[in-house]
């Protein structure tokens, strides 16, 4: 079999780590050879300094004190966390759960025999929920902060050179922070589009998006990527239309195509309209509402479409306003991210950089094994992050998950492969719970049965990934997990079953 054992987790690391020195690592290896990294007068104070308090940056600061390193975390917004916590990926998924209670309740309840008379919203519950929620766990974290004797200093940073850096704390005040080595882990913001002013009221981003007191009866939504497809499904459920308008020919193009088709047939049949191969030209709110001008991506006669609200959700950009990058001369690629080693070091030695500043998934636990990486690094370990093997999740109803290679990647690698696939239609516990869409999808060497990618669509596609990302970590084959136990009844045998499919045949189909 050929999983690989545990015990050879550190020789694997080792190796990994070294294969994948990438040509922008070769160009500053010479430059950032392991040390505690430029040190300027005084700037004994701290062995490390992060700047930016969101999912990177706090896991960095407290794994860097907890390897022995004086640590300071300087955060603008006064809550950690970052955009993830406080208007992004939590509250996002506290109303994706609320809206798809009330979903539920309205429509698949009573096939479970628990009848109402009447379902309403409460809009201002439901935000109060996710408010409380984020609240909560904002403080967390300062709790381990004070656990871990990380200091925290709320306020807006910038470079003074590479070993200092000038605070405008959100109290009024301004206070230099010294440290050996400075990890910028400042996040994005949302990517704007020409024409299209942001207001956060008619006009808004998804933090705008988390945030409306009433529900809007037309929603367009620009970009059909994760984020855009969330949010659109929040508002579908609670009874808004929603119209999904997307330059290219595909949603979610990084997404396998064969699952993707199926997702997309999925929410269309919950409500969902989509207007693919499409650009935004402008937009006109002087009325009531917002009256868009589209025109075919390609070029044609234009039309227009009103709306209540318009999401723009077309990506996001690495942030990096204000830090005075320029003065210490870190240096950037053309979409503003900060070149790094494969230490995380920039070309200044002393000052490095994780999570989405830096080239990489744009995911907050991609950030924040990025923390862990860098900073085991600036203690004398050894880190490593496979970005080949980050999984991503679309936290709709259902839910797509995935790991590893596409069908359209693997065929352009011309490699010999196998695919096998079990619909949850044929699991006895998504059947049992009446809530049975959805596939599991593998990709596998043909020769070696080694796994090159797992697709999920299910109800909790997001925790079912995991298995495999574990096996894609290892090296396993199809054949590994097909021959590991899985309990019954549960979701997780649909995955156990596509194993099954891969190299040989399944049971239960």
């Amino acid at each position: 079999m050929a999983m690989a054992s545990l015990a050879r987790r550190k020789t694997y690391l080792l190796s990994r780590n070294l294969s994948n020195t990438s040509s922008e690592a070769v160009r500053y290896s010479s430059l950032t050879s392991f040390s505690r990294g430029y040190a300027s007068s005084g700037s004994d104070d701290n062995d490390v300094v992060v700047v930016g308090g969101g999912p990177g940056g706090y896991v960095a600061a407290i794994k860097a004190s907890q390897l022995g390193l004086k640590t300071t975390c300087i955060e603008k917004r006064g809550a950690l966390g970052g955009t993830c916590l406080n208007v992004g990926c939590i509250p996002s998924k506290a109303l994706l759960h609320s809206s798809h209670m009330y979903h539920e309740a309205k429509h698949a309840f009573h096939n479970h025999g628990v009848k109402f008379s009447s379902v309403e919203v409460d809009l201002p519950a439901m935000m109060s929920q996710k408010d409380k929620a984020v609240s909560n766990l904002t403080r967390g974290i300062e709790g381990l902060f004070k656990k871990n004797k990380v200091t925290y200093v709320k306020g807006y940073g910038k470079f003074i050179s590479p070993s200092e850096i000038s605070v405008d704390t959100i109290d009024g005040e301004n206070t230099v922070v010294k440290g050996k080595n400075i990890i910028i882990a400042t996040g994005s913001d949302v990517k704007s589009l020409p024409g299209i002013a942001i207001d956060e009221k008619k006009i808004v981003s998804s933090t705008g998006a988390l945030a409306l007191t009433e529900i809007p009866k037309k929603l367009v939504v620009v970009g059909a990527g994760y984020i855009g497809l969330e949010m659109g499904s929040v508002w579908r459920r609670l009874g808004s239309e929603v119209t999904v308008v997307e330059f290219g020919p595909d949603i979610v193009p990084t997404m396998d195509s064969e699952i993707r088709k199926q997702f997309q047939r999925s929410l269309e049949k919950q409500g969902m309209k989509f207007v693919l191969k499409t650009k935004v030209v402008s937009v006109d709110t002087s009325g009531d509402g917002v009256k868009l001008t589209l025109e075919p991506a390609a070029g044609g006669d234009q039309t227009t479409f009103e709306a209540d609200v318009v999401l723009v959700s077309a990506g996001r950009v690495p942030f990096t306003s204000g830090l005075d990058l320029d003065k210490i001369g870190v240096e950037t690629d053309k979409g503003g991210r900060i070149l790094v080693n494969e230490r995380f070091s920039t070309n200044v030695p002393g000052v490095y950089a994780i999570g989405d500043v830096i080239p990489g998934p744009m995911l907050a636990h991609k950030a924040e094994e990025d923390g862990v990486a860098c900073v085991e690094y600036l203690a004398g370990k050894v880190g490593h992050v496979d970005y080949d093997l980050v999984p991503g999740v679309v936290y709709t109803h259902p839910e797509v998950a995935s790991v590893g290679k596409t069908e359209e990647q693997v065929k352009s690698l011309g490699v010999e492969y196998r695919v096998g696939k079990f619909p949850f239609m044929a699991n006895s516990r998504a059947k049992a719970i009446d809530d049975a869409e959805g596939l599991v999808k593998i990709l596998a060497d043909k020769e070696t049965d080694k796994i090159l990618g797992v697709h999920i669509m299910a109800p909790n596609a997001g925790e079912l990934i995991h298995e495999a990302a574990i096996a894609l970590q290892y090296d396993a084959s199809s054949e590994d997990i097909a021959r590991v136990c899985h309990a019954h009844p549960t979701m997780s045998e649909a995955l156990k079953e596509a194993a099954m499919a891969t190299y040989d045949k399944p049971i239960h189909i």
